[in-house]
């Protein structure tokens, strides 16, 4: 079979809703050639399954289910222009830029671009990431490998369900296991703290009487061909389990609610620098890797909980891509690392470009009529840069803080903070002119 070659100004890898605002973007932003390659049959992503509503309130102002998010983005995608490669695997980025694919039609294919999009999200812990104990029977599920096979698939996985962690699927589909018919015993939390959004409890759990357990975890599987049940144990302050609470719950279905992992095989093989607490790529303000001609956006940089803060930094990433592509970028000095500090368990981008020297070449239009010009102007297309965050530990009334230099140059108060929710702050370029510190830090301080 003969090899197909192709090139494009901008190439996204994925067709989610990461993907798919990038590709937008990078098309409105001026590339005329703009393709995404996706591995499944047909773009969505993970939003064709789910058919709950939630989505889109702060992005189109209106409650969409997934599925409605999706479309909205794919004629967009459509009428601009992008090009969609589907039912194809990636399999390398030279580094030349050209992507390696296998598509079962077109045999390998090779599409040279001149920025790369990484859009490819995440996956799901397993049993096997937890090592739970016990036999191996049928019954076992992630959260979205159910949501698949009930609401694309119209297959029922049980009756009588676990789900272990409180994230957002796990919630959500404790609901839709519920509105099947299915009796959901409890969801069993290791945190003491809910792990996924408080809407999520109030809407899935509170309104149909499920039980949540936090300080909880499942210690052994028993059943020879299905699931016959589950122990589950109090966990001590080192979330180890503590035997002499455990007790049984009959069941025939277990979920998995435990997590997700940004997909970053491709990301680690083009040697792109990772960050060990999100397990991204590291990224700057405009969501550029540390290899130039690569950018990152949605869940593979960092696991978010709203599909609209996807799409917001998925657009930053499109018209960073078609800009580097286009016009290039302003060339970069000195690199201001963005550091987790109190109570603050990551923050991103991890670090912000900065130009020190101001010359000739220094000024440069950023494409929407300003011109930022001269000594330690931090580049960008806006004149805030958003810091998105998680806090280590729930809290009520809390006080988020960005330090640079023992000087505050951002704060905001929130009335609560959780984990299972993305915090953010935005400081100015301006602030950070001519600075000559090493680091920002940001830091959450409980009020009171």
């Amino acid at each position: 079979m003969q090899e197909k070659r192709y090139d494009f100004e901008v190439a996204v890898i994925g067709a989610g809703p990461a993907g798919l605002a990038a590709a937008i973007a990078a098309r409105r932003q001026g590339a005329k050639k703009v393709i995404i390659i996706e591995r499944d049959t047909a773009p969505g992503g993970i939003l064709q399954q789910c058919i709950h509503a939630g989505f889109g309130l702060s992005y189109f102002q209106k409650e969409l289910t997934g599925p409605e998010y999706a479309g909205r983005f794919i004629k967009q995608a459509k009428e601009e222009g992008v090009e969609l490669l589907l039912d194809s695997m990636v399999l390398n980025i030279e580094e030349d830029g050209t992507i390696l694919c296998s598509n079962p039609g077109k045999g390998l294919v090779y599409v040279r671009a001149g920025a790369v999009v990484l859009a490819m999200g995440c996956r799901e812990r397993t049993r096997f990431n937890l090592r739970i104990p016990g036999t191996r029977p049928a019954g076992v599920y992630t959260a979205g490998a159910a949501q698949r096979l009930i609401n694309r698939q119209n297959e029922m996985v049980g009756k009588k369900v676990v789900i272990l962690g409180s994230g957002d699927i796990g919630m959500i589909m404790a609901r839709r296991m519920t509105l099947e018919g299915a009796k959901v015993e409890a969801v069993v939390e290791i945190m003491d703290y809910l792990a996924g959004l408080t809407r999520n409890k109030v809407q899935c759990l509170d309104d149909f009487d499920i039980p949540l357990l936090l300080g909880h975890t499942v210690t052994r599987i028993t059943g020879e061909y299905r699931v016959e049940g589950v122990w589950i144990a109090q966990v001590d302050e080192h979330r180890r389990p503590d035997l002499s609470t455990e007790r049984f719950i009959a069941c025939d279905t277990l979920l998995l609610s435990v997590g997700l992992l940004p997909e970053n095989e491709l990301t680690r093989a083009a040697g792109i620098r990772m960050s060990a607490a999100t397990n991204g790529p590291m990224i700057n303000q405009y969501m550029q890797t540390s290899r130039a001609d690569i950018f990152a956006c949605g869940n593979v940089v960092h696991v978010n909980d709203l599909a609209d803060n996807v799409s917001a930094e998925s657009e930053l990433a499109g018209r960073s891509a078609a800009r580097y592509v286009l016009e290039g970028f302003p060339k970069r000095n000195r690199e201001i690392p963005c550091t987790a500090g109190s109570g603050i368990r990551y923050v991103c981008p991890q670090m912000l470009s900065v130009r020190e020297e101001e010359d000739a070449d220094c000024k440069e239009d950023q494409g929407d009529g300003r011109k930022i010009e001269g000594c330690g102007t931090i580049t960008g297309d806006r004149e805030e840069i958003r810091l998105y965050f998680r806090v280590k530990a729930p809290g009520a009334k809390t006080t988020l803080t960005a330090w640079c230099g023992g000087r505050v140059i951002a704060e905001r108060t929130v009335r609560r903070v959780n984990p299972g929710e993305m915090e953010h702050i935005d400081i100015h370029a301006e602030i950070l002119t001519g600075a000559e510190d090493t680091e920002i830090t940001v830091e959450a301080r409980e009020v009171g």
